[in-house]
């Protein structure tokens, strides 16, 4: 219910008002499981790409967002949730594989699944690298991945700042990427490894991105 209400009404207003430039919707498969993988530039990543996406898109957010109280916290909860976010705890040390569990549970249930392979929002505009968790999802569940391509959310919500701006933003999804029996008796590792840089570079193609050729490290501001 809440996302039919946030994709009927807040998504065409919030359309409107920041006009976002959207290429490729098409790519997006409207039934079965997809996994959606953007670069990441800001914390409106997980707004912007729900709102311009042609199905819902599941993303995890920090639980933080769904324990505050009184009439803020409830509104928080509700917009959150109207996007299909799902809450974890990132301080846990095993939310990095409890994630992957609820990911592949997602995608079990046939629904579209968002995640950044760089695990972190970059603070340079440059791409990092790609973590393997996207892989896993891909190799195990058989999911195509669609890759995106955000321009100037940076410019949306920059660093520090609590509330969005209005500034014109580009999305790309490029075509599906299908791995499922691909790398049937390849070692594990190697598919992993290189299934993520085969999605990378659909990503950096599709941002234009300077890349930045090593990982990105969590910021406890991030």
């Amino acid at each position: 219910m809440f996302y039919k209400v946030m994709h009927a009404v807040i998504a065409p207003l919030s359309r409107a008002i920041w006009r976002p430039i959207v290429e490729g919707a098409g790519n997006v498969p409207l039934t079965g499981p997809v996994i959606v993988a953007s670069n990441h530039l800001s914390f409106a990543d997980s707004m912007v790409i729900p709102i311009v996406a042609p199905r819902q898109v599941v993303f995890l957010a920090k639980e933080d967002y769904f324990t505050g109280t009184g009439l803020r916290g409830a509104a928080m909860r509700g917009w959150f949730r109207g996007l299909g976010m799902i809450p974890v705890d990132r301080d846990d040390t095993r939310a990095a594989i409890a994630s992957l569990d609820i990911a592949l549970e997602i995608l079990g249930r046939g629904e579209a699944f968002g995640i950044y392979p760089e695990g972190t929002r970059s603070r340079d505009g440059r791409l990092y690298r790609g973590r393997t968790g996207v892989a896993h999802l891909a190799l195990t569940s058989g999911a195509p991945v669609v890759p995106v391509g955000l321009v100037g959310t940076q410019n949306l919500q920059p660093v520090g700042s609590r509330l969005p701006r209005l500034a014109r933003v580009t999305v790309r999804f490029g075509e599906p990427l299908h791995f499922a029996d691909r790398y049937d008796g390849v070692p594990l590792g190697r598919a992993r490894r290189e299934v993520t840089e085969q999605v990378m570079a659909a990503i950096q193609a599709l941002s234009g991105q300077e890349p930045a050729g090593v990982y990105n490290e969590r910021s406890t501001q991030a």
